[in-house]
Order: structure tokens, then C-alpha cells, then sequence
């Protein structure tokens, strides 16, 4: 008797393979489409010069979760090497406009998703940053650090990025090049 076998790789099995040695193989039926609390559900993306005048920083703001409202935004700015110069997490809530989020009663589950994913959108508006970051004529707050605001303050080509954080505090995030790091320079 003659045996004969198969050595043939289907076209799915070799599109989907991640490498050309191994073959395909679909994951289990029961990891199929699980949305957890790590699953991404949106991601905007932005390049803007904040760290150095020659190249340009990444803006990251990732929603993450199962469900939209109960998400968190991850708002992280990556430098052109790609060091992490800031990296903030909030609830995806505080994405929302304060008139949206004051009346629950009015506004509906989907609604308030729509509102956060157009929040999202409008994060890195070019009008949310600003240069220099502190102008000379400001005095420092007494909510921010001494060291960092006045760092910020010599700086004339510092930049700074207006962004509404937890809470529904407004912020100003700037990078201090003596500190070598990103710091908020108001509150």
C-alpha cells in the first residue's frame, strides 16, 4: 500500500502565519473577541514639537476598556529618541464637556460616548498649544513646583499643551530642558 500525505499550505494558513516556518492556527474558541480591560477601543495620535525645536514629539491618547464610559484615557508624549516624557491616566469620563457631564438626567449613555470620542478628537487641536509656555509678565501659582515653573518661565521657546485632566481640572504641560522632563506649569 502507498500512503500518501499533504505538504501543501493553504493560502489562509500562509497569509495568517506570523512566520513562514510555522504554520496557522487559529486561537481557541473561547479567546475569540474577549474585550477586556486592556483592549483598545480608540487611539489619536499627534506630532508636534514640545521637547526639542528640531523634531517633533508624539502625542498618544488611548481609550481603554471594555465599554467607552467606563474606559480610561491614557495620554502618554513619547520624545523623537522615544523616551516617555509623560505618561497620565484618567477616566475616560473626564474627556467629557462640563455641560454634557453637569446633566445626566438630559443627556443619554450614547451621547456621552459620542461626546468623549469628539473630545478625543479635538485633544491635539493646534490651539491647545502654545509658545512660550509661560509668559514672562505671570507670577508662579502656589499649586505648581517653584523649580519647575521658573525653569519653564527662562525657557522663551518652551511649549506648552493645554489639556483638561481628572477631575475636570484644566492643565498646562510643559517641558523644562534644565529638568529634562515634561512638568505642569499650571493648574
Amino acid at each position: 500500500m502507498l500512503q500518501v500525505s499533504s505538504c501543501i499550505t493553504t493560502d489562509k494558513e500562509a497569509g495568517n502565519a506570523r512566520s513562514a516556518d510555522k504554520p496557522f492556527t487559529p486561537l481557541p474558541e473561547g479567546a475569540r473577541g474577549r474585550v477586556t480591560e486592556r483592549t483598545v477601543l480608540r487611539t489619536v495620535n499627534a506630532a508636534h514639537y514640545f521637547s526639542n525645536p528640531k523634531a517633533k514629539d508624539s502625542f498618544v491618547l488611548q481609550l481603554r476598556g471594555t465599554k467607552i464610559l467606563n474606559a480610561q484615557a491614557r495620554f502618554i508624549i513619547l520624545s523623537s529618541t522615544g523616551d516617555t516624557l509623560r505618561k497620565e491616566l484618567m477616566p475616560a469620563t473626564a474627556l467629557l464637556d462640563k455641560r454634557i457631564a453637569s446633566d445626566p438626567t438630559v443627556v443619554t449613555a450614547r451621547d456621552k460616548e459620542i461626546a468623549i470620542l469628539q473630545s478625543m478628537n479635538a485633544f491635539f487641536k493646534e490651539d491647545r498649544f502654545t509658545q512660550p509656555a509661560v509668559p514672562r509678565s505671570l507670577r508662579a501659582p502656589s499649586d505648581v513646583d517653584a523649580q519647575a515653573w521658573q525653569a519653564v518661565r527662562e525657557d522663551t521657546k518652551a511649549v506648552g499643551f493645554d489639556y483638561t485632566a481628572a477631575g475636570g481640572k484644566e492643565r498646562r504641560l510643559a517641558y523644562a530642558k534644565k529638568l529634562r522632563k515634561a512638568v505642569i506649569v499650571a493648574e
